[in-house]
């Protein structure tokens, strides 16, 4: 009787994962997708993920006053990464769509830039979660300092595949991952 109730509780288990991910999955109108993405102040992020700041910041600031600043920097840090995890999610999905709509007359400009963003995409994405973990750790331990200004520059680069992707399929809406 245990067996069968383990069972059923699995399958059901299996079945609202495969729902939830297929809803994460499905595409949604280029509009919607467009509207998703969240610009990044790419000025800001740079300068919190500078070492020589956290460098100058050590040298100006009791350990104490220093802890609790790294901790705050920390946090902005994460919030700034975790709004890259979801905008490559998006883009992610942009690609797709415009590999599952492009037909056999589409540029294969247009398929070349969706593969480039999708697979760029997908490794911002992957990169997002272990920075989000590095700095979770950072935060515990804020005297040590993991570098995460890879992030950024594969952001930027991918951000540089989507605006590509976005004029040749439509020149006339920009896309825009990135703020000034």
């Amino acid at each position: 009787m245990i067996l069968v109730i383990l069972i059923v509780a699995a399958v059901a288990t299996m079945a609202a994962a495969g729902f939830a991910v297929s809803r994460a999955l499905r595409p949604a109108s280029k509009a919607t997708l467009g509207a998703q993405l969240e610009p990044i102040d790419v000025a800001a992020f740079r300068n919190l993920i500078d070492p020589a700041e956290d460098e100058y910041l050590r040298r100006h600031l009791s350990a104490a006053q220093f802890r609790v600043t790294q901790r705050a920097r920390l946090r902005a840090r994460a919030a700034y990464v975790r709004v890259v995890g979801r905008n490559a999610a998006v883009l992610i999905r942009m690609g797709q769509t415009a590999l599952a709509t492009s037909d056999a007359r589409a540029s294969n400009d247009v398929r070349e830039a969706a593969l480039r963003l999708v697979n760029e995409a997908a490794l911002v994405r992957r990169n997002a979660l272990f920075a989000l973990l590095r700095i979770y750790a950072d935060m515990a331990w804020p005297n040590r300092s993991t570098a995460t200004a890879g992030i950024l520059d594969r952001y930027e680069r991918l951000s540089d595949s989507a605006m590509l992707l976005g004029r040749l399929r439509n020149p006339a809406v920009p896309v825009r991952v990135t703020a000034g």
